[in-house]
Protein backbone atom coordinates (compact mmCIF):
# COMPACT_ATOMS: atom_id res chain seq x y z
CA UNK A 1 0.00 0.00 0.00
CA UNK A 2 1.43 3.10 -1.37
CA UNK A 3 0.49 5.05 2.13
CA UNK A 4 2.65 2.80 4.37
CA UNK A 5 5.44 4.21 2.05
CA UNK A 6 4.01 7.45 3.00
CA UNK A 7 4.43 6.81 6.83
CA UNK A 8 7.61 4.61 6.42
CA UNK A 9 9.34 8.33 4.79
CA UNK A 10 11.07 10.55 7.13
CA UNK A 11 10.58 13.08 5.04
CA UNK A 12 7.37 12.29 5.01
CA UNK A 13 6.56 11.78 8.70
CA UNK A 14 8.02 15.24 10.15
CA UNK A 15 5.80 16.96 7.46
CA UNK A 16 2.90 15.25 8.18
CA UNK A 17 3.98 15.18 12.43
CA UNK A 18 3.18 19.32 12.07
CA UNK A 19 -0.21 19.33 10.14
CA UNK A 20 -3.05 21.21 12.43
CA UNK A 21 -5.45 21.78 9.37
CA UNK A 22 -6.40 19.81 6.07
CA UNK A 23 -7.59 21.72 3.61
CA UNK A 24 -9.98 19.87 0.71
CA UNK A 25 -10.89 20.58 -2.23
CA UNK A 26 -14.34 19.26 -3.30
CA UNK A 27 -15.05 17.85 -7.01
CA UNK A 28 -12.95 15.40 -7.73
CA UNK A 29 -11.37 15.04 -4.38
CA UNK A 30 -14.37 14.80 -2.00
CA UNK A 31 -16.35 13.24 -5.04
CA UNK A 32 -15.31 11.50 -8.00
CA UNK A 33 -15.35 14.69 -9.66
CA UNK A 34 -18.93 13.95 -11.77
CA UNK A 35 -22.65 15.98 -10.98
CA UNK A 36 -25.46 15.35 -11.41
CA UNK A 37 -29.22 16.85 -12.54
CA UNK A 38 -32.19 15.97 -10.27
CA UNK A 39 -35.17 17.27 -11.76
CA UNK A 40 -36.81 17.67 -8.32
CA UNK A 41 -33.61 18.38 -6.46
CA UNK A 42 -31.22 20.63 -8.89
CA UNK A 43 -27.38 19.50 -9.32
CA UNK A 44 -25.97 16.98 -6.68
CA UNK A 45 -22.71 14.69 -5.70
CA UNK A 46 -21.73 11.61 -4.19
CA UNK A 47 -19.65 11.58 -1.27
CA UNK A 48 -17.52 8.88 0.39
CA UNK A 49 -19.00 7.94 4.08
CA UNK A 50 -15.27 7.18 4.77
CA UNK A 51 -13.96 10.32 3.95
CA UNK A 52 -16.64 12.05 6.42
CA UNK A 53 -16.28 9.57 9.06
CA UNK A 54 -12.54 10.41 8.78
CA UNK A 55 -13.36 14.17 9.11
CA UNK A 56 -15.30 14.00 11.65
CA UNK A 57 -12.68 11.92 13.55
CA UNK A 58 -9.81 14.40 12.89
CA UNK A 59 -11.70 17.58 14.27
CA UNK A 60 -12.89 15.50 17.39
CA UNK A 61 -9.10 14.99 18.03
CA UNK A 62 -8.11 18.80 17.25
CA UNK A 63 -7.38 18.65 13.67
CA UNK A 64 -9.20 21.57 12.21
CA UNK A 65 -10.70 21.37 8.57
CA UNK A 66 -11.51 23.36 5.83
CA UNK A 67 -12.81 23.29 2.26
CA UNK A 68 -11.74 25.30 -0.97
CA UNK A 69 -14.38 24.53 -3.79
CA UNK A 70 -14.45 26.40 -7.23
CA UNK A 71 -18.24 25.26 -6.51
CA UNK A 72 -21.36 26.72 -4.23
CA UNK A 73 -24.26 24.69 -4.62
CA UNK A 74 -26.69 23.52 -2.08
CA UNK A 75 -25.71 19.65 -1.86
CA UNK A 76 -22.37 20.80 -0.79
CA UNK A 77 -23.61 23.42 1.52
CA UNK A 78 -25.71 20.58 2.84
CA UNK A 79 -22.55 18.24 3.03
CA UNK A 80 -20.48 20.58 4.83
CA UNK A 81 -22.93 21.60 7.52
CA UNK A 82 -23.32 17.95 8.29
CA UNK A 83 -19.69 17.73 8.91
CA UNK A 84 -19.73 20.66 11.01
CA UNK A 85 -16.73 22.33 8.99
CA UNK A 86 -16.99 26.21 9.94
CA UNK A 87 -14.24 27.21 7.41
CA UNK A 88 -15.91 26.55 4.00
CA UNK A 89 -14.88 29.01 1.24
CA UNK A 90 -17.28 28.03 -2.09
CA UNK A 91 -18.11 29.90 -5.66
CA UNK A 92 -14.33 30.79 -6.21
CA UNK A 93 -11.24 29.40 -8.25
CA UNK A 94 -9.12 31.87 -6.25
CA UNK A 95 -8.09 29.36 -3.52
CA UNK A 96 -5.40 31.44 -2.36
CA UNK A 97 -7.53 34.57 -0.78
CA UNK A 98 -9.53 31.72 1.40
CA UNK A 99 -5.76 30.19 2.54
CA UNK A 100 -4.77 33.98 3.65
CA UNK A 101 -8.35 34.17 5.68
CA UNK A 102 -7.68 30.82 7.01
CA UNK A 103 -4.17 31.77 8.16
CA UNK A 104 -5.70 34.83 9.38
CA UNK A 105 -8.69 32.58 11.27
CA UNK A 106 -6.72 30.12 12.87
CA UNK A 107 -3.34 31.39 13.16
CA UNK A 108 -1.60 28.48 11.79
CA UNK A 109 1.03 28.45 9.14
CA UNK A 110 0.82 27.10 5.92
CA UNK A 111 3.91 24.56 7.15
CA UNK A 112 1.25 23.38 9.88
CA UNK A 113 -1.57 22.34 6.92
CA UNK A 114 -1.94 19.61 4.21
CA UNK A 115 -4.24 20.37 1.27
CA UNK A 116 -5.72 18.02 -1.25
CA UNK A 117 -6.91 19.39 -4.44
CA UNK A 118 -6.84 17.59 -8.35
CA UNK A 119 -7.05 20.58 -10.72
CA UNK A 120 -5.14 23.41 -12.28
CA UNK A 121 -6.45 26.80 -10.03
CA UNK A 122 -5.03 24.28 -6.61
CA UNK A 123 -1.69 24.50 -7.77
CA UNK A 124 -0.91 28.33 -5.70
CA UNK A 125 -2.38 26.51 -2.85
CA UNK A 126 -0.37 22.63 -3.06
CA UNK A 127 2.71 24.96 -3.41
CA UNK A 128 2.37 27.14 -0.24
CA UNK A 129 0.88 24.35 2.47
CA UNK A 130 3.53 22.28 4.43
CA UNK A 131 1.98 18.93 3.09
CA UNK A 132 0.15 18.89 -0.59
CA UNK A 133 -1.56 15.50 -2.30
CA UNK A 134 -3.86 15.05 -5.06
CA UNK A 135 -5.64 12.39 -6.82
CA UNK A 136 -4.45 9.58 -9.04
CA UNK A 137 -7.24 11.39 -12.53
CA UNK A 138 -5.33 15.01 -12.11
CA UNK A 139 -3.79 16.76 -14.95
CA UNK A 140 -0.05 15.79 -14.57
CA UNK A 141 1.25 19.53 -13.90
CA UNK A 142 -0.55 19.66 -10.70
CA UNK A 143 1.16 15.45 -9.61
CA UNK A 144 4.36 17.12 -10.19
CA UNK A 145 3.81 19.78 -7.66
CA UNK A 146 2.61 17.57 -4.62
CA UNK A 147 4.34 15.41 -2.50
CA UNK A 148 2.21 12.56 -2.50
CA UNK A 149 -0.80 11.11 -4.90
CA UNK A 150 -3.47 8.86 -3.38
CA UNK A 151 -3.67 5.26 -4.43
CA UNK A 152 -7.96 5.67 -3.94
CA UNK A 153 -9.38 7.96 -6.36
CA UNK A 154 -11.49 11.21 -5.66
CA UNK A 155 -14.47 10.59 -4.15
CA UNK A 156 -13.68 6.77 -3.19
CA UNK A 157 -11.58 7.15 -0.26
CA UNK A 158 -8.69 9.44 -1.20
CA UNK A 159 -9.67 11.89 2.28
CA UNK A 160 -9.36 9.05 3.93
CA UNK A 161 -6.05 7.33 3.09
CA UNK A 162 -4.86 10.78 3.71
CA UNK A 163 -6.54 10.78 7.18
CA UNK A 164 -5.05 7.34 7.96
CA UNK A 165 -1.85 8.58 7.30
CA UNK A 166 -2.25 11.37 9.22
CA UNK A 167 -3.58 9.52 12.18
CA UNK A 168 -0.60 6.73 12.05
CA UNK A 169 1.90 10.06 12.05
CA UNK A 170 0.23 11.71 14.84
CA UNK A 171 -0.87 9.12 17.03
CA UNK A 172 -4.94 9.88 16.85
CA UNK A 173 -7.13 6.86 17.61
CA UNK A 174 -8.88 4.89 18.01
CA UNK A 175 -7.51 1.89 16.74
CA UNK A 176 -4.80 2.49 15.59
CA UNK A 177 -2.72 -0.17 13.27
Amino acid sequence: MKSQVLVNSAEMRKKLSQIKLIILDVDGVLTDGRIYWLSDQGWTRSYHTQDGYGIRLMMRNGIQVAVFSGSDSLDIRERMKILNITHTYLGSEDKIKALEDVIQKTGLSPEQMLFIGDDLFDIPVLEKVGFSATVPHAPSAVKKRVDYVTEAPGGFGAVRELIEALRQVQGIGPYLD
